[in-house]
């Protein structure tokens, strides 16, 4: 009996003791894990935010070198503690004046530090107890920055959608490997044909914009007109019968006219021919003609007085002056003289030349006048401006404001 009762108590201890060991054991495996009979030096690093991706017993590397490891991370009113236990014999490369950078190891993963050397590094070396601010350079503003926007659009998007995409992309691609290789092959070729073509390509974009700024500038004008073409159009429809009846008394008119000269083809051809001599001739004293109609004009009252129209005495008066003879004609002596020189004139009312209606020297006046309006210079003024505004400023005052 006792006997049986030492076994039973033996049993009890060992069993005891087996579960003291596991004990023991995830202890000891769990402060092997927390780095506990390893020799640390605690270094603080200062952040404003870390977010939630970085956790206890996260690497702290230096040049991509793991130096030690994230202990604690501690919430402050001025912002972040992270307590980083780093290897004692890794501190004699590190400068005092180094900072550091929390940069995710993948998209999707935890953060780690990332320990910046700077470009003077400080003759004194990092120590156990110091603290290590957050880098601000632009750089890494820049940088935290992507990462920070970066991440609502990487919780966005659901992992398992993301990896379904990229498999079916993943095997869309599969075995055809060799066509992607000809495809950008041929695209390769094709950008080296069309690189030498660039600068023309530019500078026909260049004119295609200057182009279009044109037709910007010009849309007001454009519109407009398109607009007075919608009420002339609406006009034509309205008149359709008129028109039709226009145009079949045109095409009556012109089929008696195609008629009348295939008839009369050659008479009108030699009355041209036989006109032409006199047709130049009128041509050439033409411009006499509007003076000649108006000296005619004023000269109509001093014909009616001379011949008594209008008094009690009509008829012609005449004063006859008897002078004495000169002798006879003497051969190279009375021969008379033809010195007119300089073709045809209009001579005003004192006697000098009056301007030829649509002469060049007209057209000069006009464009002084109407360059001002258009904001251009006399020489840039078309030269048919005679023809269109010549007949309204003849005979009319015109003022220069």
């Amino acid at each position: 009996m006792s006997r049986k009762r030492n076994v039973r108590v033996r049993n009890h201890v060992l069993g005891i003791a087996f579960l003291l060991v596991l004990v023991f054991l995830a202890w000891l495996a769990i402060a092997v894990y927390d780095k506990r009979f390893t020799s640390t030096a605690e270094v603080t690093l200062r952040a404003d935010r870390v977010g939630n991706q970085l956790k206890p017993n996260a690497d702290v590397k230096a040049r991509g070198m793991v130096v030690g490891s994230v202990r604690a991370v501690r919430v402050t009113p001025g912002g972040v503690d992270i307590e980083m236990a780093l290897q004692p014999d890794k501190l004699d490369r590190l400068p005092r004046n180094v900072s550091a950078r929390l940069l995710p190891k993948t998209l999707f993963g935890q953060r780690y530090v990332s320990l910046v050397l700077p470009g003077t590094p400080d003759k004194h070396r990092l120590a156990d107890g110091d603290v290590v601010e957050q880098d601000r350079t632009p750089h890494a503003i820049e940088l935290e920055k992507a990462l920070r926007d970066l991440m609502p659009v990487l919780q966005a998007v659901q992992p398992q959608k993301l990896a379904d995409t990229l498999g079916a992309i993943s095997q869309a691609l599969d075995g055809r490997g060799k066509q992607i290789g000809t495809t950008i092959t041929d695209l390769n070729a094709y950008f080296a044909q069309l690189n030498p073509k660039m600068p023309e390509l530019q500078a026909d974009i260049t004119k295609f914009a200057d182009t279009l700024a044109g037709y910007e500038k010009a849309g007001p004008d454009i519109v407009e007109a398109l607009s007075e073409m919608t009420t002339t159009s609406r006009t034509i429809a309205e008149q359709r019968q008129s028109v039709a009846e226009l145009f079949t008394a045109m095409t009556t008119a012109s089929d008696d006219l195609t008629g009348f000269v295939k008839s009369n083809k050659d008479t009108l051809i030699r009355l041209s021919d036989t006109s032409r001599p006199t047709l130049e001739l009128l041509a050439r004293y033409s411009p006499e003609f509007p003076c000649l109609l108006e000296s005619v004009t004023r000269l109509k009252p001093s014909v009616e007085k001379v011949l008594g129209a209008g008094t009690g005495e009509p008829g012609l008066h005449v004063n006859l002056l008897v002078k004495p003879s000169r002798g006879p004609y003497v051969p190279g002596k009375d021969k008379p003289v033809f010195t007119a020189t300089g073709g045809p004139k209009c001579y005003g009312a004192n006697g000098t030349a009056t301007q030829v209606a649509n002469s060049p020297e007209e057209n000069r006046f006009i464009a002084e006048l109407l360059a001002p309006v258009y904001g251009a210079t006399p020489a840039e003024m078309p030269s048919w401006g005679s023809l269109l505004v010549g007949p309204l400023l003849r005979g009319a005052e015109v003022t220069i404001r």
